[in-house]
C-alpha cells in the first residue's frame, strides 16, 4: 500500500482536482490510500465560523455562506450535470453544520471548534472523490472519523493507537484504491476531533503506520523539502535525502514543510516519507528515509515567527531548581503552550514559547504568583542547523535587536525582535 497526500493548496480550486486526477492517471490505480485535506483557505474560513457563532450566534450563518459559495462554485466547474450526487452529498454536509451551529450547547470553544472546522476535509474528499470516479478513477471514499480513534484532547487530540490499527485494517484491502481525510478523528463519544493545525500529513503517517505501508508520497508547491524557506531567504536548495533524525529536528525547530509528528511513526516502520511537487510531478522531490547523513550536506536556515520569549527569575534571588521548573513545565503543559527554546542560569530561567491557542495571560498570571516575569511578545527564533560559523546570520539586518543567542553542537539559534 502507498500514502498519498493532498494538501490544501493542491486542491485549492477546480483546476487543482483535474491536476490531481493527471497525477493520479500516471499512477497504479491499486493499493493507494489518498489523503486529503480542506480546499484551499477552507479551514481559515470555517474558523471565522467559528468566531462569529461566539461573537454572534446569528452571523455565523453569513459566514458559513463564504464557504459554500466556495464550494459550490467548484462543483459547478468539476460537474456538468446539477443533479449529479455529490450537490446533495455537500448540501448534507453543509445541513450538518448549520444543525450542529442550531442545537449545540456547549460552551467549549475547542469543542465548538473541531465539531465545525473538522468539515472542511469532508467536503473536500466527498468532491474529489465523485470527481475521480467520474473519470474513471474508481475509489472507495472512507469516513476518517469512524478509523481514527483519538481522545478528547479537542485540537490537538492524541491517538489511541490500538483502536486506530484495528479499525484501519478492518476497513483498508489491498488492490483498491480508498480516499479519506485528514486532519481528523473522534473521541470514544464519537464527536470529531482534530490532530493539530495542519495535522493532515500526521493523519498520512497515521494510515501508513498502521497498514505498513511502502511509502508516504505528499505533494507540495513546492519541489520537496529546501535547505531554508523561499519567502525568508535567498538561494535555496533542495535537500535530495534526509534522515529521519534530522528531519524530526528541522520540524521541531519549525521548518514548515513537514508536521512535526508526522515523522515519529514513520520513523518506527522505517517508511520512506517523499515530499513531492504537484507543479512538476516528474521531479524527483526530496525523501526522508533510513539514511546516515544529510545529502546534499549544506546548512539549513528556519525563521520560526509568532513566538514570545520569557524571562523568569525567582522574587527572592534563590535558586530556579528542579521543583521550580517542574512547576513552569506543569503550566506550560496546562495551558497546552508548546516551547521553542530553553535557557537557564541559577537565578534565571529563558523560555521560548508557541501559544497557539492563546493561553499567554492566562500562564503569565499564574507564573507572576512565584516568579518575577519579563515578557517580550511576538518575537522571531531563527535557527541554523550544521553551521558552526557566526557568519552564517550575517542575512539579519542589523537594524534587528537579538535578545538572546543560543550555540549548540549542530545548532546555532538567536531570538530577535524585528
Amino acid at each position: 500500500m502507498q500514502v498519498y497526500k493532498f494538501g490544501g493548496a493542491s486542491v485549492k480550486d477546480a483546476q487543482s482536482v483535474r491536476n490531481v486526477f493527471s497525477i493520479l492517471e500516471k499512477t497504479e490505480k491499486k493499493d493507494i490510500l489518498i489523503v486529503i485535506s480542506a480546499m484551499g483557505k477552507t479551514t481559515n474560513a470555517l474558523e471565522e465560523v467559528v468566531e462569529s457563532y461566539f461573537k454572534d450566534k446569528n452571523s455565523s450563518e453569513q459566514s458559513l455562506q463564504k464557504v459554500k459559495d466556495f464550494h459550490y462554485t467548484i462543483i459547478d466547474e468539476l460537474f456538468k450535470d446539477k443533479n449529479h450526487p455529490v450537490y446533495w452529498k455537500i448540501d448534507g454536509l453543509f445541513g450538518e453544520i448549520t444543525s450542529f451551529i442550531d442545537r449545540n450547547k456547549s460552551p467549549q470553544h475547542s469543542f465548538v471548534y473541531d465539531q465545525i472546522v473538522g468539515f472542511g476535509e469532508l467536503l473536500s474528499t466527498t468532491i474529489i472523490s465523485h470527481y475521480l470516479n467520474d473519470k474513471g478513477i474508481r475509489n472507495i471514499w472512507l469516513d476518517g472519523r469512524n478509523l481514527v480513534r483519538t481522545n478528547s484532547n479537542y485540537r490537538e487530540a492524541e491517538i489511541d493507537w490500538e483502536e486506530t490499527k484495528r479499525n484501519i485494517c478492518d476497513s483498508i484491502k489491498p488492490s483498491l484504491m480508498y480516499i479519506t481525510q485528514g486532519f481528523i478523528g473522534s473521541d470514544s463519544n464519537y464527536f470529531t476531533t482534530t490532530l493539530g493545525r495542519e495535522g493532515s500529513d500526521y493523519s498520512a503517517a497515521i494510515f501508513a503506520y498502521c497498514l505498513q505501508a511502502e511509502s508516504v508520497t505528499i505533494w507540495k508547491d513546492v519541489a520537496g523539502v529546501l535547505n531554508a524557506d523561499p519567502r525568508y531567504f535567498k538561494q535555496t536548495r533542495l535537500l535530495e535525502k534526509i534522515p529521519y533524525q534530522e528531519a524530526i529536528e528541522l520540524a521541531f525547530y519549525g521548518a514548515s514543510v513537514i508536521h512535526p509528528k508526522t515523522l515519529q511513526p514513520l520513523q518506527k516502520m522505517e517508511i520512506p516519507l517523499n515530499v513531492r511537487s504537484f507543479l512538476n510531478p516528474e521531479a524527483k522531490g526530496s525523501s526522508v528515509c533510513k539514511i546516515n547523513e544529510l545529502t546534499p550536506k549544506i546548512a539549513c536556515y528556519i525563521r520560526k515567527q509568532n513566538q514570545h520569549l520569557l524571562s523568569l527569575s525567582s522574587l527572592d534571588f534563590s535558586f530556579i531548581g528542579e521543583e521550580n521548573i517542574g512547576f513552569i513545565f506543569n503550566l506550560l503543559a496546562t495551558y497546552q503552550i508548546k516551547v521553542s527554546l530553553l535557557q537557564n542560569s541559577a537565578i534565571s530561567f529563558n523560555i521560548c514559547i508557541e501559544d497557539k491557542f492563546k493561553n499567554l495571560h492566562f500562564l503569565l498570571e499564574k507564573l507572576r504568583e512565584k516568579f518575577k516575569v519579563e515578557c517580550i511578545e511576538n518575537v522571531i527564533l531563527y535557527t541554523i542547523r550544521h553551521s558552526s560559523n557566526e557568519d552564517s546570520f550575517e542575512f539579519l539586518d542589523d537594524q534587528k535587536e537579538i535578545l538572546l543567542e543560543q550555540f549548540a553542537l549542530n545548532t546555532l539559534q538567536k531570538i530577535v525582535r524585528e
